[in-house]
């Protein structure tokens, strides 16, 4: 894999990079600061670029609109958001390919940004399309992915356009990869690591992966809801993955892994709520319509207790319905627990797109060793998967 940094000599050169700008708006337009960690993260890399002179050509996805033009899903918003943060103004296009974009490309200036239209409104995108790859080709001299984030899909801005440039991981995604991999190979024990969040699916093999390097997994959210139901307690109305229960028993059974020792039950769209204990002499958690959204304030002070003897720690994942107070309470106090440990005392990673929005309201971002911008992305590559975007570059 080559580097953007190993690049000598960028002045001129326009540079085609894959970011991952696939934000939530608010209900006027707005990005807000909670949703704006994965663009914030990439300014260092365009900055870099700009003072390098580069011309700087940006291609990025916002939504699922299938191939369609949707109004809601333009990035005139993102770029707002950019040009705000850059204190600089950058183009916005109207299309991601085609004449007036080769017109606009070819008229720019060193250090100059443009901000293509949604990517993924072009048909060809997500079936990784040459044919998309080489009109997307044509407006670079080289390419560069920063998307992370995006790199498990195999797509035409991610994969097909790396054999029609010269093609380069990024600053940040450079980064990642060396995070990743020591927390893999060679973390400083002991290592803890917090998984949340609801699909069991997608957090199952990362689990597997992890036991045997971790010396505590803490589970909450909806995987925990599975795993406790799959021991036999009643959960009430609580989301739960039945499908899982023979591998989510094996995994509620390790010595490594723990599960609250009790919980906050309601309803969804209801501020009442109940304390409810784990108890293994009395398997009603809740019943009923009640269900489990976050973890109890016992289980957050029997957890604190546990973050505070790491060296490693590696969350991803609310512990909870973390939109909806009281039920944020749990993934806020693992916020506040992580932040405080972190840059010193012990080594934090944290990602995927929900933890990182927790992260960002508890104002703890910035005493986070590292802040990875993928969420499936970082679970697939932890669990040992190749994603292709990365396939791509080597």
């Amino acid at each position: 894999m080559k580097y953007l940094r190993q690049v000598k000599n960028l002045a001129g050169k326009r540079v085609l990079m894959r970011v991952d700008f696939n934000v939530e708006f608010n209900n006027e337009g707005k990005i807000e600061e909670h949703n704006a960690v994965k663009i914030e993260r990439t300014l260092p890399t365009i900055k870099y670029l700009i003072k390098q002179k580069a011309k700087i050509i940006l291609i990025a996805h916002l939504g699922r609109p299938d191939g369609q033009a949707v109004k809601n899903l333009r990035l005139d918003g993102v770029a707002e958001f950019i040009s705000q943060s850059l204190k600089k103004s950058i183009t916005k296009l109207d299309d991601a390919i085609g004449l007036t974009v080769e017109h606009h490309v070819k008229g720019m200036k060193n250090g100059q940004v443009i901000l293509l239209e949604n990517i993924r409104f072009e048909k060809g995108e997500k079936n990784n399309s040459s044919i998309l790859a080489k009109e997307l080709a044509k407006l670079g001299d080289l390419y560069v992915n920063e998307a992370f984030g995006d790199s498990h899909r195999k797509a035409a801005s991610l994969c097909a356009i790396t054999k029609y440039l010269p093609s380069y991981a990024g600053l940040i995604l450079e980064k990642e990869l060396q995070v990743l991999d020591y927390v893999l190979k060679k973390p400083k024990k002991p290592v803890v690591v917090i998984m949340g969040g609801l699909k069991f699916e997608t957090k199952l093999p990362v689990i597997k992966k992890l036991l045997p390097k971790a010396d505590n997994i803490l589970l909450g959210g909806g995987l925990s809801n599975t795993v406790l139901a799959a021991l036999g307690y009643e959960v009430g109305s609580s989301q739960i993955g039945k499908e899982y229960f023979a591998e989510a028993k094996k995994i509620g059974t390790n010595k490594k892994v723990f599960l609250p020792v009790d919980v906050v039950a309601g309803k969804k769209d209801s501020t009442n709520y109940k304390h409810c204990l784990v108890e293994k002499d009395n398997k009603k958690v809740c019943v009923g319509d009640l269900a489990i959204y976050d973890i109890g304030p016992h289980t957050i002070r029997a957890w604190a207790k546990i973050i505070k003897k790491a060296n490693t720690i590696i969350w991803n994942g609310p512990v909870g319905l973390f939109e909806q107070h009281p039920f944020d309470k749990g993934s806020l106090s693992i916020a506040y627990l992580v932040g405080s440990k972190s840059k010193g005392p012990a080594y934090g990673v944290v990602g995927g797109g929900e933890t990182l929005s927790v992260l960002a309201r508890s104002k703890m971002v910035q005493y986070i060793d590292h802040i990875s911008t993928g969420g499936g992305a970082m679970l697939e590559y932890l669990s040992g998967k190749k994603l292709p975007g990365l396939e791509a570059l080597k």
